[in-house]
């Protein structure tokens, strides 16, 4: 099946794994929150128990340096395209009330981005991560 959107995460490609996987976690479920739409119907398996809903599409990972991330992230924001944004600073914090702290607590054109996820017209996210790959 073929999406008109596309889920896409896009990660500094220098993180270690953890980071990685925190960040793609953590921003992803900004997406989700934002519509539920995207969220499809719980999983059952064939003994009748119940599981939580995912995503109704495939989630793509990307990665690059941090030029990359902050020419996705501009390119996002001309689009007005809504994304979810991990900085380096959140991963010092203990919790959502700090971290939202520590984002506010930067303009915009100084984000120490480490990681965004974002969903919308599939052509407007293949424009906006140009030149990120496929994370390996």
């Amino acid at each position: 099946m073929r999406f008109e959107t596309k889920i896409a995460v896009a990660l500094r490609a220098d993180l270690p794994v953890w980071q990685k996987l925190n960040v793609t976690a953590f921003t992803v479920s900004g997406l989700a929150a934002t519509d539920p739409a995207m969220v499809g119907e719980p999983y059952e398996d064939a003994s009748g128990r119940l599981y939580l809903p995912m995503f109704r599409q495939p989630v793509l990972v990307f990665a690059g340096d941090a030029a990359d991330l902050r020419r996705a992230y501009e390119r996002a924001t001309e689009r007005g395209i809504r994304m979810a944004i991990f900085t380096e600073e959140l991963f010092s914090t203990g919790h959502d009330e700090a971290n939202r702290a520590a984002v506010k607590a930067v303009a915009s054109a100084d984000l120490n981005l480490v990681g965004l996820a974002l969903r919308g017209d599939r052509k407007d996210v293949d424009k906006i991560l140009k030149g990120l790959s496929l994370h390996a």
